[in-house]
């Protein structure tokens, strides 16, 4: 049987609410926990555009990405990410970066939807 973590974010902070729900996608919260399989839930974050996030936050947290190419290092903020792909691709950032780096990563984030 499925079970079904859902999490409101309005008025929370995007890092508390991503922990709950990597905690969750990873199965830690499920007495019967295994490291090596995907657990049996899924985890609904509504409202996310409603998150609580001060102008600092949104403007001085920096994201990285290098491409291995010469001149392929790139600095995103949270509000150029969230002007690019909204609130949702910030969450699935900062909860793709709280999962382990396996090969049940990609697995996990399968079973999380975000809404606005």
């Amino acid at each position: 049987m499925t079970k079904v973590h859902t999490i409101d974010a309005t008025g929370i902070v995007l890092g508390r609410v991503a922990s709950a729900a990597a905690k969750a996608l990873i199965g830690k919260t499920d007495p019967s926990y295994t490291a090596n399989q995907v657990a049996d839930v899924r985890v609904y974050i509504k409202n996310a555009g409603k998150t609580k996030m001060t102008e600092r936050r949104m403007n001085e947290t920096l994201h990285e990405t290098y491409s291995g190419q010469p001149g392929g290092f790139k600095v995103k903020t949270n509000a150029k990410i969230i002007e690019k792909k909204g609130w949702i691709g910030l969450y699935e950032l900062a909860v793709f970066g709280m999962l382990p780096a396996n090969k049940l990563r990609p697995l996990m984030m399968k079973r999380l939807t975000i809404t606005e």
